[in-house]
This record gives structure tokens, sequence and C-alpha cells, in this order.
């Protein structure tokens, strides 16, 4: 069973909150996870200047380090997290992507 680590959308409109999963790939996009690995909340609460994330980085590294392969805007987020090292095998502009894979 191939799995992939996406962004799950909830919340209600103008207000979305993502959950970051571990699932299938075959499965739908809010489809039931493996295994919820976080939150990305982009918008920004009153009072607050920034976004949050929040996240078991152990076990997004377990998930990574079994074979799951992560979506782009996944790995965006973990190299803004420095889970991932910029240019990594799953960035998107890699010229060894499918070779060391």
């Amino acid at each position: 069973m191939p799995m992939r680590l996406r962004l799950a959308m909830h919340g209600r409109a103008h207000y979305r909150v993502f959950h970051l999963v571990a699932v299938n790939q075959r499965a739908r996009r809010n489809g039931k996870p493996a295994e919820v690995l976080g939150i990305y909340n982009p918008n920004v609460p009153a009072g607050q200047d920034h976004k949050t994330v929040e996240w078991s980085v152990d076990r997004i590294r377990y998930w990574l380090h079994v074979g799951a392969v992560p979506s782009k805007s996944v790995v965006k987020l973990l190299e803004l997290g420095n889970i991932l090292k910029p240019g990594s095998v799953y960035h998107p502009n890699s010229t060894e992507k499918k070779a060391s894979l």
C-alpha cells in the first residue's frame, strides 16, 4: 500500500485548517488517514502575527523513512520547518528525484 503525506482540508469557508496526514495515495483528500501527523492553521488569530503549525517531527521522519512520499505543499512546509533540507529528493525541482527513489 503506497503511502503519501498530504494535507487534508477541514474547517468552514474562508477559515480553513489543514491536517498533515499519512494516507494511502489512492484515498480521497479528506478520507480516513492512517495517522494524523500535525495541524497547519494558515489563518492568523487575533492578537498574533504569525501562522501556526503543530506537528510530530518523530512520526513525520518515521513515515519518510518507511517510504511515504510527501506532496508538493507538504514538502514546502517541511522545508520551512527544517525537517527536510532544501533541494531534497522530494523537492519538485530536484534533479536526482527519480534516480534515488
